[in-house]
């Protein structure tokens, strides 16, 4: 029986490496470094994907970066998307709502496209101790919210509704009905069953959503998915 891509177990030698990587001592040794992000991995902010930790900016931001890598070596197995950093959300409702602040985040000649091109678009979210995740997707014309506590933000899909608005009026001089879009909180999602995978959940419902596929997996899957992504980090690779 074929296992899908997503759940590939590590093999013998990549599970010695990460064992090797979250279990050593040496916490400011440099495991993994991504030059093209300046994101820096020691061992100490690796170690947020031993079981029971909250996963920090790093590991995310990072995991985000190798998502966007691996879209384009293989854009024929990926939907297009855009993958914003945790600083983006954060940045953008300081004092409110700014606009201003955020706008040179996604100029073309940086990223080579312009957003509304894209197919989906994944902003982070952090709430204090939460991590939640809105979808701006635009092929089917909506703004999704994806909590793994299974709660709603209105809130924050009237923000990225207004962002999309002035991003596509700003690069594209062009006018986006935001308002005939729907906004909807994703039923049925895979929920966490305890008090520090959210982060996890997040990158996933991310990594799946960028494959095009459904939302197949749950708590179970969790250890794996930390092994996994620890794999990943320390090889600048997303399989």
């Amino acid at each position: 029986k074929v296992v899908p891509e997503p759940f590939v177990p590590l093999t013998d030698k990549d599970e010695d490496s990460v064992r090797r990587a979250l279990g050593g001592k040496n916490r400011r040794e440099i495991l993994s470094e991504h030059k093209a992000s300046n994101i820096v991995i020691t061992r100490e902010i690796l170690q947020c994907l031993n079981d029971k930790h909250w996963l920090n900016d790093e590991v995310i931001n990072l995991y985000l970066e190798l998502l966007k890598e691996r879209e384009l070596r293989e854009p024929s197995k990926f939907i297009k998307c855009h993958f914003f950093n945790t600083f983006f959300y954060k940045k953008l409702i300081n004092g409110g709502y700014d606009y201003k602040a955020v706008r040179r985040w996604t100029m073309k000649r940086k990223l080579g496209y312009n957003l509304i091109d894209c197919d989906e678009i994944f902003v982070p979210i952090h709430k204090e101790v939460h991590w939640c995740l809105a979808i701006i997707n635009i092929r089917d014309k909506k703004f999704q919210y994806l909590d793994s506590l299974g709660s709603m933000d209105m809130k924050a899909l009237k923000i990225i509704a207004r962002y999309l608005g002035d991003e596509v009026k700003d690069k594209n001089g062009k006018q986006i009905d935001v308002l005939s879009w729907k906004h909807e909180g994703v039923q049925n999602l895979p929920l966490q069953e305890n008090g520090w995978d959210c982060g996890m959940f997040m990158l996933k419902y991310i990594d799946f959503h960028s494959r095009d596929m459904g939302l197949t997996f749950g708590q179970k899957h969790m250890p794996y998915f930390r092994q996994r992504t620890a794999k990943e980090i320390l090889n600048l690779r997303a399989g």
